[in-house]
C-alpha cells in the first residue's frame, strides 16, 4: 500500500467517508451531472472513473480485496478528506460542482453521517 496507513485504518476511514451505497453510486454515475465535473481525460473525468472503481470495490468482500483495490480505497479516503477540508460553497451546495465531485468519489456531503 502506498500510504503509511494500515488496512484497518483505511477500512475504517473508507467506511466513514464513502457514505453512498453501491446502488446510489450506480444511479449517480448514470447522470449528466456526474459527468459534468472533474478533469476530463479521454472523455471521462478521474473522479467518474474512480466512482466506477468504487462500485466494483463495494461489490467485493473485504477479504477478497486486491492490493490495487486497497490502494484505490486509500486514494479515495485521501481525496475526500482533502476536498472536505477545502470547504464547500457558502450557498447552493446541493447543485454545486464541489458536491458533484465528492459524489463521484463516493461521498455525499448532504447525507447524514454516523459521526
Amino acid at each position: 500500500m502506498s500510504s503509511s496507513k494500515s488496512r484497518s485504518q483505511v477500512w475504517d476511514e473508507w467506511q466513514d467517508l464513502v457514505n453512498m451505497s453501491k446502488s446510489e453510486m450506480e444511479a449517480w454515475l448514470d447522470t449528466a451531472d456526474s459527468r459534468s465535473v472533474g478533469d476530463a481525460d479521454e472523455g471521462e473525468s478521474t473522479g467518474h472513473k474512480s466512482g466506477r472503481r468504487i462500485v466494483q470495490i463495494k461489490d467485493t468482500r473485504k477479504d477478497d480485496l486486491s492490493q490495487d483495490q486497497w490502494d484505490h480505497m486509500a486514494k479515495v479516503v485521501g481525496y475526500v478528506k482533502r476536498h472536505l477540508s477545502q470547504g464547500g460553497p457558502d450557498s447552493g451546495v446541493k447543485c454545486s460542482d464541489w458536491r458533484y465531485s465528492l459524489m463521484n468519489w463516493g461521498h455525499d456531503p448532504l447525507k447524514e453521517t454516523s459521526a
